[in-house]
Parts: structure tokens; sequence; C-alpha cells
């Protein structure tokens, strides 16, 4: 099974149950008439829709490149991530809404320990999804993945949340708990909601991945062998799991076609054996001028014009630059 394929069924598999976990929420407030419960429920609703569009986005950004699309479709995973974090947000908005008003609006809380029965049943249904999608997404590059293992895992934490005040109205009854715990829950659920929406928001606009720029950059220094003398223009763009590399690499100038094509072949190995195949290389190739003698290590060079001083290490901010590293830059 292809990694979009089983992308894929996972996200079925969340969409699923996340129908599942909504009836059972619906049941709980019934049961209930807790607020708390009520807005858990609401929540869900966003989780069905996140999970359909999950799904959707998958679906899209699993097909093949075309002439309309030269990069792949995996672009609408930022779109997905995002659409999802403004649900998320506005359910959250929603949340404390209802939860100021009941404050005006008494309500009385019953079938507790059904209630919480229901939810702790829920809670760990979400962990266990969350914690799945989490994994799965990181080891795929799938934004949409992370991104709805995020949101359930987030809404573990709320829904245990209510499970706590559930807990508190049973032993104190003190009714005015519930509304208290809805707005405490609905804080984290927003804070979540700017989370994935700013993600995807820079996603769509090709924000720079720190991150996973000084991982790479730290994997070619290591690595790095005599020819080549330096890296240096390189750009990263994530299309859903796919890593596009643009880069430049110097190589001695007196390579043919073919021996400059094979450091290119070796480089984009070192970092597909690190990162995995779903990063396309696109290496242009320059010649060596008489300032690069001084930072080659190249032992049997016939053409050398300086004598060897210093290794320039490769960093973050000297490998974006687009020009050619020397000693006196």
């Amino acid at each position: 099974m292809s990694q979009a394929q089983s992308n894929l069924k996972l996200q079925r598999v969340v969409l699923l149950i996340a129908i599942l976990l909504f009836i059972i929420k619906i049941a709980a407030w019934f049961f209930t008439n807790s607020l708390s419960v009520l807005t858990d429920a609401l929540e869900s609703i966003v989780n069905i829709i996140a999970g359909g569009l999950g799904l959707y986005s998958l679906h899209v950004g699993s097909k093949p490149r075309d002439a309309d699309h030269p990069y792949g479709h995996g672009k609408v995973e930022f779109v997905s991530s995002a659409a999802e974090g403004l649900f998320i947000l506005l359910a959250g908005l929603y949340i404390i809404y209802r939860s100021v008003e009941s404050f005006f609006s008494p309500h009385e809380v019953l079938k507790i320990n059904l209630g919480i029965i229901l939810m702790v049943i829920t809670a760990l249904v979400n962990f266990a999804a969350g914690s799945i999608c989490v994994r799965q997404g990181k080891a795929q590059n799938s934004l949409q993945l992370v991104a709805s293992g995020k949101h359930l895992l987030t809404d573990t934490w709320s829904t245990l949340a209510i499970v706590l005040g559930l807990l508190l109205i049973y032993f104190t009854d003190i009714q005015n708990i519930d509304s208290v715990v809805a707005i405490i829950a609905a804080c984290f659920i927003i804070i979540t909601g700017v989370r994935v929406l700013s993600t995807g928001i820079r996603g769509m606009m090709d924000e720079a991945d720190e991150a996973l720029l000084e991982q790479i950059v730290k994997v070619l220094d290591k690595k790095r062998n005599e020819n080549w003398i330096d890296l240096h223009n390189i750009r990263f763009i994530k299309y859903g799991s796919t890593l596009h590399c643009d880069c430049h690499l110097t190589v001695p100038w007196y390579l043919n076609v073919r021996e400059a094509h094979k450091e290119i072949t070796d480089l984009a190995e070192v970092v597909r054996e690190e990162f995995g195949t779903s990063v396309e290389m696109f290496v242009h190739t320059d010649p060596c001028l008489d300032y690069s003698c001084q930072i080659c290590t190249k032992s049997n060079c016939l053409v050398r014009r300086h004598p060897f001083v210093k290794r320039i290490t490769w960093t973050v901010d000297n490998i974006i630059q687009d020009h050619k590293h020397r000693l006196d830059s």
C-alpha cells in the first residue's frame, strides 16, 4: 500500500470515528442536560467537517502531477488545514458565547454518572486516534494527518476537562461549574484553532520550515564529499507529503557532464536516505573559481591555484545565500 493510500485509509477511519463520537456525545448531553457536554458535542461537528475536508484534501493531494499542476496537488492540504483551523476557532467562540449566556439562564445537570462514563469513552478513543494520526503524519510528512491528529488530541483534553467539571458538580452540587468548565475548554479550542489556521496559511505562503532546513543542512554538512566544494541558494517548498529542493552545487570545474551528474545523484541520495523518497531534488551545478581553492578540501586536485585555508561549515544562514562561499565574504 502506498503512502497516499495509507493516509487516505487512516483519514476515512478518523471521519468514521468523528461521526460515532458525535452520536455518543449527543446522547450524553441528552441524558445530562450539561452545557459543557453540549459544547463538546458541537465541537465534534467541527471534527466531522474537518474529517471530510481532510479526506477530500488527501484524495486530491494524492493525484499525480499533471499539465495544470506541475508540482502535484499537495498544496490542497494547506488549504484544508487552514479551513479546519477556522472551523475550530469558530466553534470555540460559539462555545464561549453559549457559556456566558448560561450564567443568566441557570440549568440543572442530570445523570452525571452516565455522562462521565460516556465522555471518558470518547476521550480514550480520541486520544488513540489522534496519536496514530500525528505519528503517521510526521512519518510521511502529511500536514493534513498531523492537523487532524492534533485536533483529536485537543478534543481529548477538552473532554477530560469536562469530565473533571462533571465530577466537581457531582461532589459539590454547584451547577455554575458547568458553564465555567465550558469556557475554559473553549479557550483551549480557540488556541488550537489559531495554531492550525496559521500553519495552513504559512504553508500556502511557502514560509520556510526553519527546523526542517536546519536538519537537512546538518546532514549535508556531515556527509559532504570533497567534490562538493560549495552548496548555496538552497530552498525547500512543501507540497503535501512531497518536498521540493532547489540548490546550487559547486564542483571542480574540470568534471565532465557525467561526473557532475554523479555528484548531483550522490547529493540527492544523502537527502533521501534521511528524509525518504518523497524528496525531489533540482540541483544546478556551478564550476569552482580561483577563490574556491581556499575552502576546497579536495586532496588530489592537479589544477589547484591556491592552498587550502579553511573548511566552511554549512549553516542555514550561509547556505541560503545566493552566491558562492569564499573566505573574504
